[in-house]
């Protein structure tokens, strides 16, 4: 009988504490997880809405420490509006409006102000808190002030080409158009019920296993990559170059070339998201994901990776250059039309020398040649989470003459995405394996609950042996023969090339003789690279070459982030 009594009472205390439990839990769910969502519910019973209105998960970039620094979030403010039929006097009304709104114009007002046969006309947006506040305290016959949501970018210009912005698209509906906005704008959304998923709704719902399952429901904040101190370092680097040597376009990648985290992602000219104004529609596209360029000679450090992964020559190996080489009866020349003679695959990259790598064509075989620059992945899309990416132009590789693939080899004739091109040299750094370039890192859903989100895994190209000898061959290029030596760090190793490159013409054959591309990339610490720099420009002017205009820049951007990022020496004298 005591055994039943107690039994009872055991089962009725843990009945008590689950009912608790589950009080508990949904008293946390209402006044923590959705608390800000039922406020501005509760505010929206005494507060008019606006038919303006966004609602949209947050962007966040991800500082060096883990700190998450808004990239696009949700602001709050009011719609000013007006009925014809009910404002009595239309200039006293103005004047009052005006003080607190400086920026409604008049004209505009007045005119809106004789459309008695109208109910609604909006004679401001975006109104502040504040200035809504006092102008609703004023109570003016025929003025309303509404509650009004849209999307705001704190960083303005800030990796613009890389957030986006919204817009109106086909019909009157608002949603992502360029940028993360466009390309996780169902994931941004939030469901019809303005509610985020969120942990307590998945003890009754089957959330967890969607996302389990790779799927992923709408409502998120979308965590990302971008550091925004090296995104605004980056971006003063391409402002700088811009001034000094006006060229058409300008553009840069830090990636970090183990994980393929885009740490920076910039190009001018570019655009402040919450107000476009004037801005060119051309400028709105991202051109290191959705242009492609012929960038020349950066393309050699992977033609020479391939002939040394083959075995068919090494870092020592010579050949004799005589300046020139013919292949189906074209004929190409190095740079300077001059002869070096007989050198070594090293002077190949030291000068840059374009019968060196032709050279290199030539003991693999088009086929191997070809295979190769298949792993490199240069025949594919990357497959970034950014809209609009544009495919290579590689259709030399299907060609029976050998001249298509020794063209190739040091970079023109096939034309690539600069975040294509970042991919492929990331082989180099990344002991030969190919990394997946990506910005998105994280999906909050609130409520405890977050998604990881996933990237293809690594694909081996070349032998982590291949990569290491390649990579002493650039930062011999570095150390000794860029800009004389004069810029090599003592105790940093870092691998680097140059790329030079003629414009193709448009519509027709050949190439301009007055117009280039230039490009440049590096990694540091060279032997186990923590960054991996691109950047190109489009016919800049006043230099041929780009080791006259992107050589300083580029140095500037390796001592930033030694020094932001508190990277210790690697040479062994300075370890």
């Amino acid at each position: 009988m005591r055994s039943r009594f107690a039994f009872r009472v055991r089962l009725i205390a843990i009945g008590c504490a689950i009912i608790a439990l589950i009080l508990l839990v949904r008293l946390y769910d209402l006044q923590v997880v959705k608390g800000k969502e039922y406020r501005e519910r509760a505010e929206a019973q005494y507060v008019k809405q606006s038919p303006n209105q966004v609602d949209r998960g947050s962007i966040f970039f991800t500082s060096k420490d883990g700190a998450l620094i808004s990239a696009a979030a949700v602001a709050n403010g009011y719609t000013l509006s007006i009925n014809p039929k009910l404002l009595k006097n239309p200039e006293e009304a103005y004047a009052a409006l005006s003080k607190h709104v400086p920026t409604i114009e008049r004209d505009a007002f007045m005119i809106s102000a004789q459309k008695i046969d109208d109910t609604y006309e909006e004679v401001a947006r975006r109104v502040k808190d504040e200035e809504g506040k006092a102008i609703t305290a004023l109570k003016i016959p025929g003025v309303s002030v509404l509650r009004e949501t849209w999307r705001y970018y704190p960083g303005e210009e800030l990796a613009s080409h890389v957030v986006g912005f919204m817009g109106y698209g086909e019909g009157d509906t608002l949603r992502g158009q360029y940028g993360l906005e466009r390309f996780y704008d169902d994931i941004l959304a939030k469901t019809e019920e303005g509610l985020y998923v969120n942990f307590f709704a998945d003890l009754f719902t089957n959330i967890r296993s969607e996302i389990s399952d790779g799927e992923a429901p709408p409502g998120a904040d979308l965590v990302i990559s971008i550091e925004p101190s090296v995104q605004q370092h980056l971006e003063g680097v391409l402002t700088r170059y811009q001034k000094a040597w006006n060229p058409k376009t300008v553009g840069g990648i830090i990636m970090d070339p183990k994980t393929g985290a885009i740490l920076a992602m910039a190009a001018k000219p570019d655009f402040d998201p919450n107000g476009l104004g004037d801005t060119n529609v051309s400028s709105l596209s991202n051109p290191l994901v959705e242009s492609v360029y012929e960038f020349g000679s950066t393309m050699k450090p992977l033609t020479v990776a391939a002939g040394i992964d083959a075995g068919v020559v090494t870092p020592t190996s010579t050949y004799n250059d005589k300046g020139s080489a013919t292949f189906d009866k074209s004929t190409i020349y190095n740079y300077d039309l001059k002869a070096r003679g007989v050198v070594s695959m090293q002077e190949v990259l030291n000068q840059s020398l374009n019968t060196g790598v032709a050279h290199i064509v030539s003991k693999l075989g088009t086929q191997r040649f070809k295979e190769y620059f298949i792993k490199y992945g240069v025949t594919e899309e990357t497959g970034i989470d950014l809209p609009n990416e544009e495919s290579p132009l590689v259709s030399g590789f299907e060609s029976p003459r050998t001249i298509e693939y020794v063209t190739a080899s040091f970079g023109q004739g096939i034309a690539l995405t600069p975040i294509a091109m970042t991919r492929a040299l990331a082989v180099l750094a990344n002991h030969g394996e190919l990394p997946d370039p990506h910005v998105g890192v994280e999906l909050d859903y609130g409520g405890g609950i977050k998604k990881k989100i996933g990237w293809s895994p690594e694909r081996q190209a070349i032998s982590p042996e291949s990569a290491e000898k390649v990579t002493r061959m650039l930062v011999e290029v570095v150390d000794t023969s860029l800009k004389g030596g004069t810029v090599m760090i003592p105790e940093y190793a870092v691998a680097a090339k140059t790329g030079t490159a003629q414009i193709a013409k448009q519509g027709e054959r050949g190439y301009y003789d007055d117009r280039y591309l230039h490009s440049f990339f590096g990694y540091f610490p060279a032997y186990e690279p923590k960054f991996i720099i691109f950047l190109f420009a489009s016919e800049p002017k006043g230099a041929k070459f780009a080791s006259e205009t992107w050589t300083d820049p580029f140095m500037e951007a390796v001592k930033f982030l030694i020094n932001y990022y508190n990277i210790p020496p690697d040479r062994p004298q300075y370890e």
